[in-house]
């Protein structure tokens, strides 16, 4: 049964890029075939919606492109209704980071109130003082269920059919279409979530269940078929369309590469960069970025940057030694199949060379004069910090804040890991990784559901997590 749209979904807001003073903004809507939603009233004019996807059985989705000022707070009007942003990127300002918005099993079916209790206080939390942009850093949906109820896909990625018709998979890619359709359609029209959205305009950057649990870690047998890459395509044309509003071969003006052979991006704001590189399009087993990923860093570290620089790594840039775990594990049989989950951090033996050289590229970045870089992830569904050491007493920040909605692991988890933590890791000579506890709190890793807040005030960072059992964490200067 196709999931059905009774009253419209959106306005979502997507931010563009910033140029000149001005927020490019793109608002999403989702309507039942037939409707069009009504058009969106700013200071700038008027901007009517667009369809981007006519694909779906029951449903359109639309955008409409329109600006505000970036120098300061804003409103905007659709279907009667006043929608105030902050907009404001040259002083003060704050920022809101989530991560991991689902589960791997059963997400469709939780109740919405225990599903979204984080998200209802972080709308609680805008309203008491509003935030500028929402960044999200991966995992925005769970669609390790979509391959199920298809023939060629049920038993994705166990067993797959060696050469399945061009009918056949097209009658997958419609499949696969439908149910990443229901998920994003679902989110959006979950309250906590649909309010922020209307009012705060969104960042985002995929990770691995944005496609399915642990692509480009699985063998190439399976990404490379023709069901894996079949999955692959619908997942990115599905990601652009609800995570950026956008379709190839227009898209918006941050990212690095406009023909989408990866999907990283960068913003540049008064005294902020906000730099997200794809680790997903480009990954194999053996590579966390390819050529792509790699030039559009590249090309940022050389810039003389003020200020300071938000690194969105998908997955931990900063942690322990995972490769003592990932030894235990292909050591015993039954544990075997975590391999790839391992294998998707950046600290995995497969990865120890390119995990090296960004370290390197970022250290350099951070080293410059006047400049200040802080990595921030997600992944882990843990809440945790880190810090590298560099020269002259500075540090590289990383902060971890995951998930918004995906229910945290035993505690014994988080204990196991802080006990590993204690072993140290350096794989840059004379910058040794501590992992540390978040600001009032006695473990290394904390098991609650979370989101980070970071705030710059007279141009000085601070960041505070808001844990679900145990509140608003004390603030940590950046």
């Amino acid at each position: 049964m196709a999931y059905q749209i009774t009253d419209p979904i959106g306005p979502i807001l997507f931010l563009d890029d910033l140029a000149d003073g001005v927020l490019s903004l793109s608002a999403l809507f989702i309507t039942a075939k037939g409707d069009e939603p009504p058009p969106i009233e700013s200071a700038a004019g008027m901007a009517d919606a667009v369809a981007l996807a006519d694909h779906y059985p029951y449903a359109t989705v639309w955008r409409a492109r329109f600006s505000l000022p970036a120098d300061r707070p804003s409103s905007y009007r659709w279907n009667g209704v006043e929608y105030d942003v902050a907009g404001d990127l040259t002083g003060d300002l704050r920022l809101a980071y989530v991560s991991c918005n689902g589960e791997e099993v059963g997400d469709m079916l939780r109740e919405g109130s225990e599903r979204n209790a984080m998200w209802s206080r972080l709308r609680d939390e805008h309203r008491r003082q509003p935030f500028t942009l929402l960044l999200h850093g991966g995992d925005q949906v769970y669609a390790d269920e979509v391959t199920q109820g298809h023939d060629l896909s049920h038993d994705w990625p166990d067993r797959i059919p060696a050469d399945p018709s061009p009918k056949a998979l097209a009658g997958l890619r419609q499949h696969l279409r439908d149910r990443f359709f229901e998920r994003y359609a679902a989110l959006y029209s979950a309250s906590e979530l649909a309010w922020l959205a209307a009012r705060v305009p969104s960042l985002m950057q995929w990770d691995d269940h944005d496609i399915c649990d642990g692509w480009g870690s699985l063998p190439r047998s399976r990404t490379n078929s023709a069901i894996g890459r079949t999955l692959f395509a619908v997942a990115r044309e599905s990601f652009l369309l609800f995570q950026h509003a956008a379709v190839q071969g227009d898209l918006p003006g941050r990212f690095g590469d406009h023909s989408g052979a990866h999907l990283g991006w960068c913003i540049q704001a008064n005294g902020l960069r906000i730099l997200a590189p794809d680790l997903r399009s480009e990954r194999t087993r053996r590579d966390i970025m390819g050529p792509g990923g790699w030039a559009m860093m590249e090309k940022e570290a050389q810039k003389n940057q003020q200020g300071h620089t938000l690194l969105m790594s998908s997955v931990p840039l900063l942690g322990p030694r995972m490769s003592l775990l990932e030894m235990l594990m292909v050591a015993i049989p039954r544990m075997q199949k975590y391999e790839d989950d391992l294998r998707d951090q950046w600290q995995s033996r497969a990865h120890r060379d390119e995990w090296r050289r960004m370290l390197t590229l970022v250290r350099d970045m951070a080293e410059r004069d006047g400049h200040n870089i802080t990595a921030i992830s997600g992944e882990i569904h843990l809440a945790t910090r880190a810090v590298m050491d560099l020269d002259s007493g500075r540090h590289l920040h990383q902060l971890v804040a995951s998930g918004i909605t995906h229910r945290a692991p035993p505690k014994g988890w988080a204990r196991f890991l802080g006990a590993l933590a204690t072993l140290g890791e350096n794989p840059l000579p004379d910058h040794p990784i501590t992992i540390a506890p978040l600001p009032g709190q006695r473990t290394r890793y904390t098991a609650e559901r979370n989101y980070l807040m970071l705030e710059r005030t007279s141009g000085a960072w601070r960041a505070q997590w808001d844990l679900e059992q145990s509140g608003v964490t004390d603030q940590l200067v950046l």
